[in-house]
């Protein structure tokens, strides 16, 4: 165990990572999906972000939003999926202590300007529907800049404070973490001294910036449902809900696998469940992203074949 000498004893300067196998034959095989997986997820958000740079009918504050969202995601895909990759091709599977506090402020600094950005996509949604005369007027390009802006904001004030409160904490061993990245569920598991106030300023964040977002998406939503279904035209209504049910898609993937990677805090041990959670959070999420908001999008569509096809 890597300890060093302090005034009040020894503390932890590394952390071991256990990963999601100790099986070394399996490891080479758990690369190549992971890497591919991390080249499909770079490329396809790129190529999103691309298509919407490069068409004009795409200069909207939707589109606006969902390459600021494909960011986010290759920003969350990164902070975690290369360490991982790294220790698959390695004994070492150490992580430093600053390193890890890292990647933890990252994460949560990524995660939680997913969960405003994705409560101003469905404002804006609500707005387009409910409000299409004023919808220029309220979603100007003022507008847009300041949300994105304060959603950044928001995320980087938590996850500073998650990072700095997590700092006071004494690590005196063990220092194993049963994941594959550094986060505050398996780090409090290793503390030594209490992590009341901890699990306290995480109960917060999580009502804060998990619960009220959940909330004003569905106030969102429940408004759209009620506009949509005034309309007459099964075409109208078939349109109108096309253009949420990508965003509606991703906020369930998103929210549903938050919601569990937080529900065991306080339990004893991590499990395997932590890890495949883990992996649909910050792997498999970032992923699908681009598919599902391309997938049933001619206008999407039509811009990345220029984007690949170069025409």
């Amino acid at each position: 165990m890597d300890l060093v000498a302090s005034g009040n004893g020894s503390r932890v300067i590394t952390f071991v990572l256990l990963g999601l196998t100790e099986t070394p034959a399996v490891r080479p095989i758990l690369f190549v999906v992971f890497l591919l997986a991390y080249v499909a997820t770079i490329g396809g958000n790129f190529s999103i972000l691309a298509a919407i740079l490069m068409e004009p009918k795409l200069h909207t504050p939707m589109y606006f939003f969902l390459g600021n969202l494909s960011m986010l995601d290759v920003g969350c895909i990164s902070v975690t999926v290369p360490v991982m990759l790294k220790h698959f091709l390695s004994n070492d599977r150490h992580v430093l202590y600053g390193a890890c506090l890292a990647q933890l402020f990252f994460f949560h600094l990524l995660a939680g300007a997913d969960c405003f950005l994705l409560t101003v996509m469905a404002y804006d949604r609500y707005l387009a529907i409910c409000h299409p005369l004023t919808y220029s007027t309220h979603m100007s390009w003022k507008t847009q800049k300041a949300s994105v802006c304060l959603s950044c904001l928001f995320s980087f004030s938590n996850a500073l404070t998650q990072t700095v409160a997590l700092s006071t904490l004494k690590f005196c061993g063990p220092n194993t973490i049963n994941h594959f990245y550094c986060d505050l569920p398996q780090l409090f598991q290793l503390s030594c001294s209490s992590t009341r106030l901890n699990e306290q300023l995480l109960f917060v964040a999580a009502a804060f910036m998990g619960v009220a977002p959940l909330v004003l998406i569905t106030v969102s939503y429940g408004h759209v449902a009620a506009a949509v279904l005034r309309i007459r035209s099964a075409e109208g209504r078939k349109k109108a809900f096309s253009t949420c049910s990508s965003h509606l898609t991703v906020v369930g993937i998103f929210y549903g696998t938050g919601v569990f990677s937080y529900m065991r805090l306080g339990s004893v041990e991590s499990s395997d469940k932590d890890k495949g959670i883990g992996i649909l959070n910050t792997v498999i999420s970032p992923m699908l992203n681009p598919l599902i908001y391309s997938l049933r999008n001619p206008d999407v569509q039509g811009a990345l074949r220029k984007v690949l096809t170069g025409r």
